[in-house]
Parts: C-alpha cells; structure tokens; sequence
C-alpha cells in the first residue's frame, strides 16, 4: 500500500508550478497593458513574466518550468485561437529563461548580487544573450505560421527580445532585492527619512522628467546613483521600475518627451532610457555591495587578528598605532 505522505508529497511542487503559471499569466496581463503593435505582432516594451520566470528558477530551482510553459499557455490562449504555431511560441518563452538560468549557473551566479561579476552575468547572459531564444522563436513561429510579413521579421524580433530583456533587467533584480525583505530593527531614524525623502523625489522627478515636453529624461539618474549608492539594490531596483513604468505609459501615449515621434523612434528611446537606468542601477549597486562585503570581511580578519595578539601578548592590541615619534 502506498503511504498517505508519499501521495502528499507532489503537492507542493504541484502548487508552486501552479502559482507561478497564475502569476506568470497575472503579469503579462499588466505588460499587455502597454503593448504595441508591429508588423501585426503585439508586443510590450517591457514583458515582466521574464523577469519572474527567471526569479523562480534562481530561487527554487529548475523543477519550476513547467510553471513557465503552463503560463505562458494561458497569456497565449488568452490573445486569439490556439494553433499548432502556439507551440514555438510556448518553447520559446520557456526555454529563454531555462537557458539563461543555466547559463547564470555555470558560471557561479550569486542571487545576493554581491559582486560586480554577478551583476554582469545577469546583463549579458541572462538579459542579452537568454532572450535571443524567445525573440528568435517567438518571431520565427510567426513568420512561418504566416501571421509575420516577411519585411517584419527584424523589427518584431528587435522589439521582441528588447521587451525580453528588459523584464530581466527590471523586474529579476528586484524580485531577488525584496525577496529577504522582512521587518527592519534598528534601523536609525534618519534612514526612514532619507528614503522617504528618496522615495517622494523618484516620485516626483519621474513625473516631471515623462510628462514636460522638454528633453528632462536625464534628470532621474542622479535619484538612480543615490539609491544604489545609499540602499545598494533594494532601494534603486523599485526606481528603476518606477521610472520604467511611467516611461513606458508616456512612449506608447506618444506623450510629454516622446511627443511627435514615430512608433520606432519612440521604442528606441524608452529602451535605451530603461536599459541605461536599469544598467547604472544594477553595475552600481553590485559595485557598493561587493564593496561593502569586502570592508566586512577586512574588520572581521582585524578582529580576529587583535583576539590572537591579546592570546599572545595581553594588552597589545590596545596600545596606539602607529607609536608616537618619541616611542619609536
């Protein structure tokens, strides 16, 4: 007779594969928001399930995937009638941040984002070089189904794989920033305000840098540098999603800085303003940690340097250094 815990025992993997189809499908549903069409293909600037299907595998594991594939079912069921070409586009959605997760894992990823290399890593294996796949079957599947002109290929597949990569940019590091988030003890008085002070500029700057006409889109990198630099990852993976959002809602609106441009020249500049911020943020904040890590670990090897000479030489490690001239 199989026993009762033996049965129980899928059910957990069954519901985590279950919640993350449920979220996956939740936030393309946002994404789809803000899409655009090109060449009669939709899509949207910033594609969040990437991010979040990459933060799964990072975090639990690949057993994930089937929750990849199962939502990315249901965003595509949800756009028109299911046709065998679904399955091109289900591969490549699924596999981009399979590969991508197995590319970060080859090469020693560290999902505290403690160092300069992990920082990098997750820019060019898991953003630029994992999304090829998605854009490239993604596109592919609809050129071959007929549904693609044949002129569109590049600017779908372009538009594609820039959507790709920037949820993997916007969206994975602050999922891996928050995903410790608990309640803050001990934190002084003057940190609340300093961040809130952050927050309400972000705030405030991002409005007025996406709805003035004036070319202000620069004006959010110094808030970008001063959350990375002061809150390292979890205070500027949330401005860059912030300001990532508005951008978006102002270029697809053709509104304040991307007034009278064309659907290209629109696109082209939201991702090269998401990517920049999404890129100092990231670099920045990796930099300061790794930083950070290393002053920790020099104060620890003096403390434990000091306990040895206090072993050896009692009251030694008190004296002044360096000695006075007169001593020397």
């Amino acid at each position: 007779m199989v026993r009762t815990e033996e049965l129980r025992r899928p059910a957990p993997a069954v519901l985590t594969i279950l919640v993350l189809a449920g979220v996956y499908y939740g936030t393309a549903r946002i994404g789809l928001l803000e899409q655009v069409v090109i060449a009669g293909a939709r899509v949207s600037p910033l594609w969040p399930p990437t991010g979040i299907s990459l933060s799964c595998l990072l975090l639990l594991g690949l057993w994930t995937w089937p929750g990849i594939a199962l939502g990315s079912l249901l965003v595509v069921a949800s756009l028109g009638p299911l046709q065998i070409s679904v399955l091109g586009i289900m591969a490549g959605n699924t596999l981009a941040p399979v590969c991508a997760f197995l590319m970060l894992r080859q090469v020693g990823f560290h999902i505290e984002l403690d160092r300069l290399r992990d920082g990098v890593a997750l820019v060019a294996l898991g953003a630029f070089g994992g999304m090829l796949i998605s854009a490239t079957l993604g596109s592919g599947t609809l050129l071959l189904s007929g549904a693609l002109p044949p002129g569109g290929f590049w600017r779908t597949w372009a538009a594609w794989w820039a959507g790709d990569a920037m949820g993997i940019l916007v969206i994975t590091p602050l999922v891996l920033a928050l995903r410790d988030i608990g309640p803050p003890r001990g934190v002084p008085a003057y940190r609340w305000a300093e961040a809130t002070v952050l927050m309400a500029a972000s705030v405030v700057v991002s409005l007025v840098a996406v709805t003035s006409e004036a070319s202000l889109l620069f004006l959010v990198f110094p808030l970008i540098v001063w959350a990375a630099l002061r809150f390292q990852l979890a205070g500027a993976a949330p401005c860059v999603l912030l300001v990532s959002v508005l951008a978006i809602t102002a270029a697809t609106g053709r509104s304040g800085p991307f007034a009278g441009e064309s659907l290209l020249e629109a696109m082209v500049n939201l991702q090269a303003l998401n990517a920049s911020a999404a890129l100092t943020a990231l670099l920045l904040s990796a930099v300061v940690t790794e930083q950070n890590s290393i002053r920790r670990k020099v104060e620890q090897a003096c403390r434990e340097l000091a306990e040895v000479v206090d072993r050896l030489a009692p009251g030694e490690s008190r004296r002044r250094w360096p000695p006075d001239r007169e001593e020397s």
